[in-house]
């Protein structure tokens, strides 16, 4: 079974220096938003207390190195209160200043108005989107967990702390998480939801009504409820102690209500909507100091010298912790050569050698689907990268995504489960699976996939253009690629999906051609360190014949050559399906004395990559007689065939039949390819 965390210490020591911080945190929160204008002082108010135990008194993490593998992971969902976590950055020493906190929400500055992921020190994730730091925690208790069984006896050990707020507890894709992490049993992760009742639009009853803590109970989950003081401050008294017990239950995750009274002490902004959102004005943010026995005429105060001994029991605290997190991860060490090898070898995002040597190749004159060759590669690289796991929104005999030979990624024993299996079993939860991807990727050491049908991309959209803004090392398996899915009908077939994902910047969209081609992005994919959408099909394609070793290079280059005749005068572009009936319709071209250049465009984004020459040389400008061809909305490819160009495609939903009948119905056919060559030839002369 997994390790378990160092049990936590009940008691609680606050000093009069514990209370002088969160003091002068609340008011520092109050100044900052006051300084910039906007932002959100009300919930950075009314948290700091529980922000503070939790980097001061509970978790354990090293400023000095935030990196460290033995860290707690701590997010804060409740991204618009940014304040909380950057203050408590600053004050633990991580290396934001007082000027960093007078700059926030200001161009440049390491205090933006959500936290970034990459761009401040600390920060374990973006949160902003509501609903997503919570998805995205139940990632990260999955890895912790999945590298217990990878790095056994290793002092890997460590909790997942979120703070989320009313908001995120009303999104969807934080009830698909919790859901999840309840039936996984991940029991070093903990939630505490600030629950203020306060939100843009006044009272949260006016549209939030239940039982959260009843809901958090049928999800499986271990509840703590903290009620407020009579005064309407956080009781530290008692949230400390229900932190204690989440933490040191281990068996199942931990969701603690925490009632608050958002933007506590101010005497009139107190428990109002307009604390939420809104600079209090200089008036009351004095009285606030004033409440809390500060000056009012000080902005920005915070005294040296309590700062230093802040930071200097925080260290002490830390020091003892790493000492015996180093001898034991020293013993490990030694006594488990083979797996620190590994571990040396994923934290420096190093590929063994050989991982490719192993995989399959198609020889012509076969017919695979580019789903089934995915699910062949999948394997064949899991058999040598031991990092790599990952699982299906309840489609993996659809998708292919089954790792053969591990079990299922499941808490509880049957024939087929193990906490440690590489199988995972997201449930019809697409958006959660996105945000479990990203907080796997986080978590630094392993390579996640997740797999759904390419229309169901907008179930989990939110995730995805996290993944691309984070740069997470994240591939989605997207099959049923386009109305070739057939009898479905138009609810199942992606129309307008590819071009949409193609706009969110930094997400590379790879449509193989052939079961080759799909080999060679997945090995291009494993090389890189990026999101990658593979979208692939539910009909077998013909395998296209060319060199394995041709097609890897043209593939990793986003687009290549794939046929051309001696001075071409037209082009053909198509992805996917697609570069069949492209390849058709250039045998009838030939036919009738059109010289063409056939290309395969696998990636749009690998190939605008590369240097002009090379662009020019698969596009050549002096072609202006050009089509297009791809099973879906034409009006990206505008940008390839230019004013005298044609797009075969389809701008209209699809129909429930089969997928040779839907292609010839809507006229992605060789015919309709030869027919909009012909004309773009003449669009050309004229």
């Amino acid at each position: 079974m997994p390790m378990k965390p160092t049990k936590l210490d009940p008691q609680l020591e606050w000093s009069a220096d514990d209370q002088k911080s969160v003091d002068l945190l609340r008011a520092l929160a109050a100044d900052a938003v006051q300084k910039v204008g906007n932002g959100h002082p009300g919930t950075a108010m009314s948290l700091a207390p529980a922000a503070y135990l939790l980097f001061n008194k509970i978790m354990t993490h090293d400023p000095k190195d935030p990196a460290w593998l033995g860290r707690d992971r701590f997010i804060l969902s409740a991204g618009h209160s940014s304040l909380t976590l950057y203050s408590q950055l600053f004050l633990c020493g991580y290396g934001l200043t007082m000027e960093d906190m007078k700059s926030f929400r200001t161009k440049g500055s390491l205090t933006p108005g959500h936290p970034e992921f990459g761009h401040t020190v600390g920060v374990e994730t973006t949160t902003g989107p509501l609903g997503q730091g919570i998805a995205t925690a139940v990632g990260m208790a999955m890895s912790e967990r999945f590298e217990a069984g990878l790095f056994p006896g290793a002092p890997f050990a460590h909790r997942v702390w979120v703070i989320a707020s009313d908001g995120d507890l009303q999104e969807g894709v934080s009830g698909e998480a919790s859901s999840l992490a309840g039936t996984q049993r991940l029991g070093h992760l903990n939630v505490i939801w600030d629950d203020n009742r306060i939100s843009i639009e006044g009272n949260t009853e006016v549209a939030f009504t239940e039982n959260v803590s009843e809901r958090y109970r049928a999800y499986g989950w271990d509840v703590h409820e903290v009620d407020m003081l009579a005064d309407g401050d956080v009781d530290i008294q008692a949230l400390h102690a229900a932190m204690v017990a989440s933490a040191n239950n281990t068996e199942v995750p931990s969701f603690i209500r925490m009632r608050t009274t958002i933007a506590w002490p101010a005497p009139n902004a107190r428990g109002t909507a307009k604390s939420h959102g809104s600079a209090l004005g200089a008036e009351e943010v004095a009285a606030i100091k004033g409440e809390l026995g500060l000056n009012p005429d000080e902005s920005f105060a915070f005294d040296s010298e309590l700062l230093t001994r802040i930071r200097s029991t925080l260290n002490q605290r830390i020091v003892e912790a790493r000492k015996i997190w180093d001898s034991n991860f020293s013993t490990w060490r030694s006594d488990h050569a083979e797996a620190a090898t590994l571990l040396d070898r994923l934290l420096a995002q190093a590929l063994p050698s050989d991982f490719d040597s192993d995989i399959p190749t198609y020889s012509a004159g076969g017919a695979t689907s580019t789903r089934k060759a995915s699910g062949q590669v999948i394997n064949a690289l899991a058999a040598k990268l031991p990092e790599m796991w990952g699982g299906s929104a309840d489609l993996a005999e659809s998708n292919n995504t089954w790792i053969e030979g591990s079990p299922s990624f499941l808490p509880y024993f049957t024939e087929n489960a193990s906490p440690f299996g590489r199988n995972v079993h997201f449930g019809i939860r697409e958006h959660a699976m996105g945000a479990a991807l990203n907080g796997i990727a986080l978590d630094g050491l392993t390579r996640p996939f997740g797999g759904t049908f390419l229309v169901f991309s907008d179930y989990m959209r939110g995730s995805v253009r996290l993944a691309a803004l984070m740069q997470t090392d994240v591939t989605y398996v997207w099959s049923h690629d386009s109305i070739g899915l057939g009898e479905d009908g138009p609810t199942h077939q992606p129309v307008e999906h590819l071009w949409s994902l193609r706009a969110i910047p930094g997400l590379s969209v790879v449509r193989p051609a052939d079961a080759n081609e799909t080999v060679a992005a997945w090995v291009e994919n494993i090389k890189r360190r990026a999101p990658v959408g593979l979208i692939l099909s539910r009909q077998d394609l013909p395998h296209l014949g060319n060199d394995y070793a041709e097609i890897a290079s043209g593939v990793a280059n986003g687009g290549y050559v794939l046929m051309s005749d001696p001075n071409p005068r037209v082009l053909l572009i198509a992805t996917g399906s697609e570069v069949s009936i492209a390849l058709a319709a250039k045998e009838t071209l030939n036919t009738q004395g059109v010289a063409v250049q056939l290309v395969s465009m696998p990636c749009i984004e690998w190939f605008d990559a590369q240097p002009q020459a090379y662009r020019d040389e698969v596009l050549p400008p002096g072609i202006t007689a050009r089509v297009a061809v791809e099973a879906g909305a034409t009006f990206g490819w505008y940008r390839f065939v230019g004013t005298h160009g044609q797009v075969v495609g389809l701008d209209h939903f699809g129909a429930s039949a089969s997928a040779s009948v839907l292609f010839e119905e809507f006229g992605i056919t060789p015919t309709a390819v030869v027919s909009a060559a012909m004309k773009s030839l003449a669009n050309s002369r004229q």
